[in-house]
């Protein structure tokens, strides 16, 4: 896994240029280049990590035994939400099991609202009393649509 960073990716990757306005310097972590078994070459930018917010008001618990790390989350734009116009839900197997924290929607909202193909999954699940701490994921944009990162 090789991870270069964010200013050096507009000179190893110019056709991606139009990416770089998706990420802030506080957002944007990393593009990492893996290959898999079949040596496909896979890039990702990785725009955030976040803890899952309500995950004591939806499904989460009901679904805690059957998640896994890795696992795909679906963001659903949420623009007519009352509490946030900024609200992103997260989805597991079309379960809803919370939102983007509201500190962190922002760019991703504006993004899904421009058709940016904006991904999520499962990076850490963790028992715990405190339910912000129980499932964070991260926020990425596929580089190579035709792959998903493992």
């Amino acid at each position: 896994m090789i991870a270069f960073h964010r200013t050096s990716l507009a000179r190893a990757h110019p056709t991606q240029a139009k990416l770089m306005s998706f990420c802030s310097a506080a957002l944007c972590s990393a593009i990492l280049l893996t290959t898999d078994t079949h040596a496909q070459n896979q890039a990702y930018i990785i725009v955030q990590q976040s803890p899952l917010a309500g995950f004591q008001y939806y499904a989460g618990s009901h679904l805690w035994e059957r998640m896994t790390l890795g696992d795909t989350l679906t963001l659903q734009r949420e623009a007519n939400n009352r509490h946030d116009s900024n609200a992103v839900r997260i989805e597991w197997q079309g379960q809803h099991l919370g939102y983007i924290p509201r500190r962190e929607n922002t760019d991703v909202a504006r993004q899904i609202d421009a058709g940016a193909a904006v991904k999520a999954r499962i990076v850490r699940l963790m028992p715990s009393r405190n339910p912000w701490q129980r499932i964070l994921f991260e926020v990425y944009v596929d580089l190579n649509p035709e792959t998903t990162p493992q």
